[in-house]
This record gives structure tokens, C-alpha cells and sequence, in this order.
């Protein structure tokens, strides 16, 4: 009787509707970004491998994949990883001690792991929902002590060190930023004192902040990791000081923006994408986006993206479960903030981080994820729709 009822109960789950408005406006970015690949990879492309639709095809197919991946995961019951919640902080610690091992090192940093020669993924992008994962179960658990300073800020806010500590060895700094972020509003979401952040949040970057600048005077192997660091943040204060070396894509990028103009030069007639951009179809996609689609293209973009942000947090807001709430609030968070530090990289209104911009920049297994984690978020609107 009992394994009736359950197979009924999930019979039930499957047959639940999804959130339709989320799922038309996840399509909607996803076909824009392909285009926008396909218009600002093809001279790169062309240069590299011969065929303008090299990365291109590659990124369609990651979509494809993606998309079935989205439609699977949305037909399972999110609330099957409450019960792994302790494994996915282990599983990211593991992923992210073995990028350091057996990485491969580009650019001076390691962030990739290659399982054949032209397929390869990035850890630090599956770290990214399993920390959502993990901040839910233990924030769950431990709800009646998040009021507390120490049992609630400070106890939670350590199981977050190690996971940013392997990333800065990488090292991997805008990752590091987007998963404190996204934690931080996780915390703050379920219990814990805002004005406890702030005060921390003040204290903890003054303090890492003196250690690191003492370090970098002091110790010539810490320069040389962390130089680039400061080479951004001064390219940021003044990109034309140095305007053919570092400080080169980022006025690239807004000569491409301001080329733009209401309308845009018309879709796939950019001229900064002809490698006077550096590999446009990634960090700096938008500036392509912008400069052939013009504000109008913006806008349209920066509206989906708001509605893909007021369907989270609506999806958060009538989970049936607190830990489902969480998780909603987590990947909204993440591709919220991405999206707002990628576009204030490609503007200049903050120091290049190396951020891709959700559903646009080239990356075929940070979309499957990324597609996988809209799953999650349309199984959490199926549970929701069942109540």
C-alpha cells in the first residue's frame, strides 16, 4: 500500500507543470547567445581552425545536450539532494584539489582538466552548484542557530574557506567572488543578521586585504602569482596608459560599445570582432552583442535577464521546503551576479575578472551546467505546483 501511494506521489511530481514563463525565457537567452557565438566567434574561428562555425557547432551541440539535460533534471525531485548535501562539499574540495594536480596550466593558471584532447571541463563550474547544494542542506539543518554570530555567521562562513583557498591557488578570483556572493545571500536569506555580514564583511577584507599587500611586497613568489591582480585594477583606473599592451581589450570592447549606438551596425556587421577584440565569443561577447544589436539589443537582453530573476525568486518564494527555497535563491543569485559583473567588466565600470555572461559566452560544459541548474530550479517550480 505504502509503495503504491509513493509511485502515485512521484507519478504525480512528473505530471506537475513547470514554469513556463522561465522555460520561454531561458530559450529566448539561449537562442540569442548562439547567435551572438556564431556572429562573434566566426573571425577567430576562420584565423584558428579555417572554418567560421567551429566554435559555433560546438556550442550547439553543448546546447542540445543541455537542453536534455534540463528537461531530465526537471523531472526529478530536487529534494534527493538534501540527502547529499555533506558529499557535494567533499565532491568539491576533490574536484578542486584535482584541477591543481592534474590540471593543465593556461595562462599561468590552472583551471581546466582535459579528458581528451579537445574535450575538457571546469571544475570550478560544478563547484558552483554544489556549494548551492551544500549551503542549503546545512543552513536547513542548522536553522534554529542562525541568529547566533558565532554558531550562525562564523561557524558557516568557515566551511566556505577551504573552497575559496583552492580556488585562489588556481587561481580563480571571479569564481571566488560569484560563490561568496551567492552563499553570503543564501546565509542572509535564511536567518542570519544582515548587520553581522556588513561588520565581518569590513573587518575580514581589511584584514586580508593588509596580509596580501604585505605578502606581495614581501615575497617575490607571491608577487609574481597575484601580479595580475593589480595589473587589472590599474588597466581599470586607466586603460590608455598602456593601450596597445593590457589595457588593449578593454578599449576595444568600449570602442565596440560606443560603435553601437540606438540600433547597432546590424547583426553580424561588427568590426571589433575582426581580432581587434580578443577572443570575442567569451568574457567580452557582449560587447559584440552590443555593437551590432545596439541599446535596443541591451536592453532586450538586460530584460530578459530581469525576468529570469523575478521567476527565481518567485520559484523561491512558494517552494514547498525551505531547503528548496534556498536553492532557488542560490542559482538566481548566480546567474544574477554573473550577469551584472560580466557587464560591468565589458563597460569598465569595474576591473576585468575573467566572468562569463550566462547563456552567451563560449564554454560548452559551463552551459550544460548552466542548463542543468535551470533543471533544478523548474523541478523546485513542479514541487511548488503541486501544493
Amino acid at each position: 500500500m505504502a509503495e503504491k501511494r509513493k509511485i502515485k506521489g512521484f507519478s504525480s511530481f512528473l505530471n506537475n507543470p513547470v514554469d513556463f514563463t522561465l522555460v520561454i525565457t531561458v530559450l529566448l537567452l539561449l537562442s540569442i547567445g548562439l547567435v551572438m557565438v556564431l556572429s562573434a566567434s566566426s573571425p577567430t574561428s576562420l584565423q584558428k581552425y579555417g572554418n567560421s562555425y567551429h566554435f559555433f557547432l560546438r556550442q550547439l551541440v553543448f546546447a542540445v545536450l543541455g537542453l536534455f539535460g534540463m528537461y531530465i533534471v526537471s523531472k526529478i525531485d530536487y529534494r534527493i539532494y538534501q540527502k547529499f548535501y555533506k558529499h557535494a562539499w567533499w565532491i568539491s574540495v576533490l574536484l578542486l584539489v584535482a584541477v591543481l594536480i592534474v590540471g593543465t596550466e593556461s595562462k599561468g593558471a590552472k583551471r581546466w582538466i582535459y579528458i581528451t584532447s579537445t574535450l575538457s571541463f571546469q571544475p570550478s563550474e560544478i563547484v558552483k552548484f554544489l556549494m548551492i547544494v551544500f549551503y542549503a542542506g546545512i543552513l536547513v539543518k542548522n536553522r534554529n542557530e542562525l541568529g547566533s554570530f558565532i554558531k550562525g555567521l562564523v561557524k558557516h562562513a568557515i566551511c566556505l574557506v577551504p573552497i575559496i583557498a583552492l580556488l585562489i591557488l588556481e587561481p580563480h578570483l571571479s569564481t571566488s567572488i560569484v560563490i561568496i556572493i551567492t552563499c553570503c545571500v543564501m546565509m542572509i536569506v535564511a536567518g542570519c543578521k544582515f548587520w553581522q555580514f556588513l561588520l565581518s564583511g569590513i573587518v575580514a577584507a581589511g584584514g586580508i586585504g593588509s596580509i596580501a599587500t604585505i605578502l606581495f611586497f614581501v615575497n617575490e613568489k607571491f608577487q609574481e602569482k597575484f601580479q595580475y591582480i593589480v595589473t587589472r585594477i590599474t588597466t581599470f583606473m586607466d586603460p590608455w596608459k598602456n593601450a596597445t599592451g593590457d589595457g588593449w581589450q578593454v578599449i576595444q570592447s568600449l570602442y565596440a560599445i560606443g560603435s553601437g549606438g540606438l540600433f547597432g551596425t546590424g547583426l553580424g556587421d561588427s568590426r571589433q570582432k575582426y581580432l581587434y577584440l580578443p577572443e570575442p565569443h567569451n568574457d567580452f561577447i557582449f560587447s559584440v552583442l552590443a555593437e551590432e544589436l545596439g541599446f535596443a539589443g541591451c536592453l532586450l537582453v538586460f530584460v530578459l535577464f530581469a525576468i529570469f530573476i523575478w521567476r527565481g525568486i518567485l520559484i523561491a518564494m512558494k517552494a514547498p521546503d525551505m531547503f528548496g527555497s534556498l536553492v532557488a535563491i542560490g542559482i538566481t543569485t548566480l546567474v544574477g551576479i554573473q550577469a551584472i559583473i560580466n557587464v560591468a567588466v565589458v563597460t569598465s565600470s569595474v576591473p576585468a575578472t575573467g566572468m562569463q555572461l550566462p547563456f552567451f559566452s563560449y564554454g560548452g560544459t559551463a552551459l550544460f551546467i548552466l542548463l542543468c541548474e535551470v533543471g533544478v530550479l523548474l523541478s523546485i517550480s513542479r514541487a511548488s505546483s503541486k501544493q
